[in-house]
């Protein structure tokens, strides 16, 4: 998934993350091949054992959350299919096909262009949540190039090692830059600076991931600060051993 999204239907505000059209898997096989230096792979895969580790995020199944108290997510990891509730309209759509329904105001839309405008719009708002959610679960993802510029600083002067990322040609917007600064005393991320373009020598924004609270087997970022326009709201984060199909098969909230 992967580097920011900016479309009209979103405040042009908000990092557009996605690096290769990848799962959210957590395979292996794809985590040797990504092209990160050895300290940044070092750095990366210490994130991810403090937040549970690879056994950890593949034995989770459903997780849904509000991204910045809005719109509305719920996702099985096993099967990809998703739910995205947004301003009283419905997405049902499986994230692996991007196969889906649509329900503007409780009536499906069937009429092939606005369905896949919408859908597409859809498929644009879970790159971009998705990356906000689970960016440490992403750093060694396809496409992504990984590398550690040294030793920071967080906004409360707290010590970090920060690690870069730039992208192959993979996603949305390729050209986005990030900076991703891991505690030296959590080993978890702590903030990050966004880039739209990677020659820009000022991040459009820096923020905090801060609130890293334990969902099931996993830790979860709670509060990713305040942007323009979006006040720090609840995420309303849940993790679900079991949920009914309806979730993924119903329009009905």
């Amino acid at each position: 998934m992967r580097g920011t999204i900016l479309f009209a239907l979103l405040p042009l505000l908000l990092p557009a993350c996605k690096t290769a059209e990848s799962s959210l898997s957590g395979d292996a096989a794809q985590r040797a091949h990504a092209d990160a230096e050895p300290h940044a792979r070092e750095l990366a895969e210490s994130v991810v054992a403090n937040l549970g580790g690879w056994n950890g995020w593949e034995r989770t199944r459903f997780i849904e959350w509000s991204f910045f108290g809005g719109r509305r997510h719920v996702w099985d990891k096993a099967t990809g299919d998703w739910r995205l509730e947004d301003a009283g309209n419905v997405v049902l759509m499986n994230v692996n096909t991007r196969v889906g329904r649509v329900f503007e105001s409780g009536g499906e839309v069937f009429d092939p262009v606005r369905k896949k405008e919408l859908l597409d719009q859809a498929w644009g708002k879970w790159i971009n949540d998705s990356y906000w959610m689970f960016l440490p679960w992403k750093l060694l993802d396809p496409g992504v190039k990984l590398r550690h510029v040294g030793a920071g600083a967080l906004a409360n002067g707290q010590a970090a090692q920060v690690l870069e990322l730039t992208f192959e040609q993979v996603g949305l917007t390729p050209k986005n830059r990030y900076l991703v600064y891991v505690g030296d005393e959590s080993g978890l991320v702590e903030q990050w600076s966004f880039f739209p373009d990677a020659g820009d020598e000022k991040p459009r924004f820096t923020l905090p991931w801060t609130g890293w609270k334990r969902f099931g087997r996993i830790l979860l970022c709670t509060d990713h600060g305040d942007l323009p326009g979006r006040e720090r709201k609840d995420w309303k984060i849940a993790v679900h051993t079991e949920l009914p199909r309806a979730v993924f098969e119903s329009a009905t909230p």
